[in-house]
């Protein structure tokens, strides 16, 4: 009996410890709790992983943006609604960058074996000394100029501003970098820099196309078009005649050989006279299958890219002409949309006019370098550093600004 008082009195000593512990004891929710405590030793709660908190941050943020103050409008709304989507592209860009290089590389190279393999042993037996020396003249000088513009592109860095504190005028304030940004100056996503006189990211490069290197993208595009469009046109016959080919033996090998020509057939010439059964051509070896139809893959390939390439190209050289940038193109028409509802006139300052635009933009300082700098491989600097730019047109030539 004694015992038995003992363990109740203890009993309840111990249920009391617990309730001022745990609130609610001998019960389904003490356990519940029990466990909980267990997962989570904080008693604020559970604290989610790094990377979930990292996220849920960044949508928190991302819902206070669309509510920030009184200037928000539609432009901001859809930047933060779509702030992940356009993430996940630099990040692919980014990362994908090399795999676009590499594939630049191997279509390149092989058009080239077609044509050395394939185009070339042919025109060695058809043309003329002249034109045999023609081809290969231009040719390998579209070759050169193609391979040198694009490796200087690639490696070559498009410019960067400045890190350091220096007295560079400036006209803001990167707010993602928090460095100050010259001019013509934009900040790229995928680069993760501000770039000088950027004019975009181009993923065939995976390179910033920026005051450095942006000559040697055009001159590029350029060359590659004109090659292009060199081997569609000199390959156009081969094509023909080797769609013709495919084309024809395809059919013939639908058909039985040996098959009896009756009715008609005899009397309007179809079979030569004596002969009354079908016989099969000349069989159609795998070499010469394999050669027509590299010879269509060619054609087919390079007029292509002259298409797409050549509108890429001319565009670009529609806003060299003005003396803008991709980037500038849309900031101008906006711009230029603005002051005509206030009843002005907007004018470019960086525009020069057309000749002097091309100069500056090619670095043409004399007349021999449309020569030496254009149309042979240069790597000669452009005019201007990138930071500090002329705002008033110049009828005069060119010089460092």
């Amino acid at each position: 009996m004694y015992f038995t008082r003992f363990f109740i009195h203890k009993k309840v000593i111990a249920c009391y410890k617990c309730r001022m512990r745990w609130w609610c004891p001998s019960s389904v929710v003490h356990l519940l709790r029990c466990m909980l405590l267990q997962l989570c030793p904080r008693r604020r709660g559970c604290r989610l992983p790094l990377w979930m908190a990292k996220t849920q941050a960044y949508l928190k943020l991302l819902l206070h943006s669309l509510f920030y103050n009184s200037l928000t409008d539609s432009d901001v709304v859809f930047d933060s609604l779509f702030e992940p989507l356009l993430w996940t592209v630099d990040y692919l860009t980014r990362w994908f960058g090399l795999v676009f290089v590499w594939m630049v590389a191997v279509l390149t190279t092989s058009i080239l074996l077609v044509i050395y393999v394939v185009l070339l042993p042919n025109a060695f037996m058809t043309y003329s000394t002249a034109w045999l020396a023609w081809h290969l003249c231009y040719g390998h000088w579209n070759l050169v100029m193609i391979v040198f513009h694009y490796y200087k592109a690639v490696k070559t860095s498009p410019g960067y501003p400045p890190t350091e504190k220096n007295d560079i005028p400036f006209v803001s304030v990167c707010k993602k970098c928090v460095i100050p940004k010259p001019a013509r100056a934009h900040h790229c996503g995928i680069c993760n820099r501000c770039i000088l006189k950027m004019d975009h990211h181009c993923p065939w490069l995976n390179n910033c196309v920026g005051h450095l290197n942006h000559r040697y993208f055009f001159s590029f595009c350029v060359f590659m078009t004109l090659g292009c469009v060199y081997s569609s046109l000199s390959g156009r016959i081969r094509f023909l005649a080797a769609y013709n080919a495919l084309e024809r033996f395809k059919h013939l090998e639908m058909e039985k050989p040996g098959v009896p020509v009756t009715g008609m057939g005899p009397l309007i010439g179809l079979l030569p006279t004596g002969q009354t059964d079908y016989v099969t051509p000349a069989p159609y070896s795998f070499k010469e299958k394999i050669m027509d139809k590299s010879i269509i893959y060619m054609w087919v390939l390079t007029s292509t890219v002259a298409v797409v390439l050549g509108a890429l190209t001319t565009w670009h050289a529609l806003l060299i002409s003005r003396g803008e940038t991709s980037i500038e193109k849309h900031t101008n028409s906006k711009e230029k949309s603005r002051m005509e509802k206030m009843g002005q006139v907007y004018k470019n300052p960086f525009n020069y006019g057309k000749l002097h635009n091309w100069k500056l933009f090619l670095g043409v300082e004399k007349r021999r370098h449309w020569f030496t700098r254009v149309l042979l491989p240069s790597a000669h600097s452009p005019l201007g550093d990138g930071l500090t730019w002329d705002s008033f047109p110049v009828k005069k030539e060119p010089i460092q600004v």
